[in-house]
């Protein structure tokens, strides 16, 4: 393999970035009924379109670092941070209708108030920014285990996380599929 960088880079970066949002909206999780519905509990696309991709690019990784071809850069553990960034990130999905990379698609699409929400989410990363000091003397190091995956926490192999992970999101499919379906 061997490194792309420069203009190759940025194309590679335009060419899948393109592609992410394509499919993005072919999966219809550009439509911001989809989303809230998947609130309301009433449409499970945007849970299935993410599990599937949880699945694949999780194990895409796992062969490439199998295969020696990549290597995993883990980052620590901070479980507080990131507890209350998944509730942050949760509120702001449910008030916003999107995702940011569903948002941005969204927003390519033509979508006016995914561009509203947008100018949101550039103005929450500038909030982050200044209080970044804050954050990083009071919430990051409550709760921190460094650098610790589910592997070295648990003893559990890789591939029989991913094995776990599977064959939840099958059951869980199953059964939103049986309950579609019931009258």
């Amino acid at each position: 393999m061997f490194p792309v960088t420069g203009i190759a880079a940025l194309l590679l970066a335009v060419v899948f970035g393109f592609a992410f949002g394509w499919l993005l909206h072919r999966g219809r999780v550009t439509n911001y009924d989809v989303i809230v519905n998947q609130f309301r509990l009433r449409d499970f696309t945007v849970l299935k379109v993410m599990l599937t991709a949880i699945i694949v690019g999780g194990l895409g990784v796992l062969a490439l670092v199998d295969l020696g071809a990549a290597t995993y850069h883990l980052r620590d553990a901070n479980m507080l941070a990131v507890v209350l960034g998944a509730a942050l990130f949760g509120v702001g999905m449910v008030v916003y209708g999107y995702c940011p990379g569903t948002g941005v698609a969204a927003v390519a699409t033509g979508s006016v108030h995914a561009l509203v929400g947008a100018g949101g989410m550039v103005l929450g990363a500038i909030l982050y920014a200044v209080t970044f000091d804050w954050v990083r003397e009071a919430i990051i190091p409550v709760g921190s285990l460094g650098k610790a995956t589910l592997t070295t926490l648990t003893g559990i192999p890789p591939l029989w996380i991913f094995g776990g992970l599977i064959a939840g999101a099958v059951l869980l499919f199953w059964i939103i599929e049986r309950r579609a379906g019931a009258p």
